[in-house]
């Protein structure tokens, strides 16, 4: 059992960094009520949490090398802790923003680069594949207590309680640290300054851009701070970020030619196994945080549930990615993490379909639960694998790093996946709903009009019951305000379907990128390895 003390306190934090944007999602609607907001707005709220693990999650992988992993590890738990307490007495939603997505985002930056390289210094051979099919199972352990905890806390109580309860949790790891063998500090590490500005502004520029495009439009304007050309600053605002992740490429590369310590060794994506790993935990996180914003959305704005009934239906894929993530170290004596992953986005694509059927006026809670739980099984097959990929593709001295991009690679997803499904959603409902009044003969040209205004001017997703609400305030006869409710419940229905068929479509390239995993045995590696 004492070796196993390493991974109690290990797989705590990582419990506890997957919980935060669980319980989030799943208060979305409360959020919005608690703080006099949008959706919109509580989506940016949670992209920017991610925006920031992904823009400092190799610096906190260079800290971890510079001050030691596990000391990098405690500093971020007490980072985080400050954040979770500031969190859970945010008095206006900028303080919210502050408190989790600025200060716990920067905290995990420390914890998770650290707690990868920990892990995998901790362990070896077999006792390593079990031990990150743990640490698997243990995030999905954390997205299946979220939903249901954090929905019964908010519904019940409040929201701010989950939060006041990490500060707890922190505490109680702290107090188990020592248990975590350590690595010394490298003293020949420096931190390279113009790389984490140049990698941080050119990642929040791209997902900023990825944002802003259900408000501000892609070409056509539709309600920009400004315009470039007369068209919309989206796509100029993507490709600024790309110029500038292009420019921190090429520092990189001058730092590595002048034998200074770049942030970045893009040597390290040479290597065939680290890259399709990474391009896997993007893709898996961009699909599962995706789907994690718009189905709150469907049960909460559309069904009208709680948050805690909300979490009681996103518990089947909760649970299945939990016990198929744990079965990662048995599922790796049989097959290569290749085939594996594969299955897992065949999996993954059954589910998404399954939920496109699913997604109807009328809730059919035995359909929705067999999609969820099939969603669960999939993502599961995913965190299995990946992070003993990614960790068994590099030696010792990389794994700090590997651990750096490893988390990069899964909180950019989460950005992107947020911002971008999210997009498509309001994008999908504003073109669906204008489709839907222009076609409908029961509309008059004024309520078209009057509706048009409303577009310009900005789309959220909303209830059907604010829509009425807003039509009276329109004056409008209650055939026509019928009629108007009737085509927004519609594109309600079909903007979330899109949504979903979009995640299908990243699941279904995502199988083009599975070329350089693992075709032998993890374990079976292992073997030969300590034969030779």
């Amino acid at each position: 059992m004492k070796r196993w003390r390493a991974l109690i306190v290990l797989g705590t934090a990582q419990f506890l960094m997957v919980l935060d944007t669980s319980v989030m999602n799943v208060s979305i609607s409360q959020l919005v009520h608690d703080f006099h907001t949008e959706v919109t707005a509580i989506q940016g709220v949670i992209t920017l949490y991610t925006l920031v693990m992904a823009a400092f999650m190799i610096t906190g992988g260079k800290l971890g090398d510079k001050l030691g992993r596990r000391r990098a590890f405690a500093v971020g738990l007490v980072v985080y802790g400050v954040g979770s307490l500031l969190t859970s007495v945010a008095p206006t939603l900028w303080v919210l923003a502050l408190g989790w997505s600025v200060i716990e985002g920067l905290g995990a930056t420390l914890v998770l680069p650290a707690l990868a390289a920990l892990v995998a210094g901790a362990y070896r051979g077999r006792d390593r594949s079990v031990a990150y099919g743990v640490i698997g199972g243990l995030a999905g352990a954390g997205i299946a207590v979220g939903p249901l905890v954090g929905g019964w806390v908010t519904t019940y109580l409040t929201w701010r309680l989950v939060f006041a309860a990490e500060v707890v949790i922190v505490v109680a790891i702290l107090c188990c640290v020592r248990w975590v063998p350590d690595s010394p500090p490298s003293s020949r590490t420096r931190l390279d300054a113009g790389g984490v500005a140049l990698s941080a502004a050119g990642l929040a520029l791209l997902v900023l851009g990825v944002l802003q495009s259900s408000s501000w439009g892609w070409l056509k304007p539709r309600n920009p701070p400004f315009t470039v050309f007369g068209f919309a600053p989206t796509l100029f605002v993507v490709a600024a970020g790309g110029v500038v992740l292009a420019a921190f490429r090429a520092w990189e590369r001058r730092r590595e030619a002048h034998r200074q310590d770049p942030l970045v060794r893009f040597s390290l994506f040479a290597v065939p196994p680290l890259r399709s790993g990474l391009a896997m935990l993007l893709a898996q996180n961009l699909i599962l945080l995706g789907l994690f914003f718009t189905i709150p959305l469907y049960l909460q704005v559309v069904q009208g549930l709680n948050a805690f009934q909300t979490g009681l239906r996103l518990l089947p894929v909760s649970v299945m990615m939990l016990l198929a993530a744990m079965t990662g170290p048995l599922l790796g004596r049989i097959a290569s993490p290749r085939t594996i992953v594969r299955c897992g986005l065949l999996v993954l694509l059954v589910a998404t379909v399954w939920l496109l059927t699913s997604i109807r006026p009328a809730l059919d809670n035995l359909s929705f639960a067999l999609a969820m739980a099939v969603l669960g099984l999939g993502m599961g097959l995913l965190a299995s694998q990946l992070g003993n990929v990614t960790q068994s593709s590099v030696g010792e001295r990389e794994r700090s790093e590997a651990g750096g991009l490893q988390y990069t690679a899964q909180n950019l997803g989460s950005s992107l996946g947020t911002a971008l499904i999210g997009s498509i959603l309001i994008g999908a409902l504003v073109n669906t709903f204008t489709h839907q009044i222009d076609d409908n003969p029961k509309i008059s040209d004024a309520a078209r009009q009057e509706a048009a205004v409303s577009i310009e001017a900005g789309v959220s997703f909303v209830s059907t019951d604010q829509v009425r609400a807003a039509t009276a305030r329109a004056s409008l006869p209650p055939s026509e305000a019928d009629a108007v409710v009737d085509a927004y419940a519609d594109a309600q229905i079909d903007s979330l379907k899109i949504a979903v068929l979009a995640a299908a479509g990243v699941t279904l390239v995502s199988l083009l990128f599975t070329r350089h995993l693992p075709a032998t045995r993890l374990g079976a590696t292992a073997e030969q390895g300590r034969a030779s």
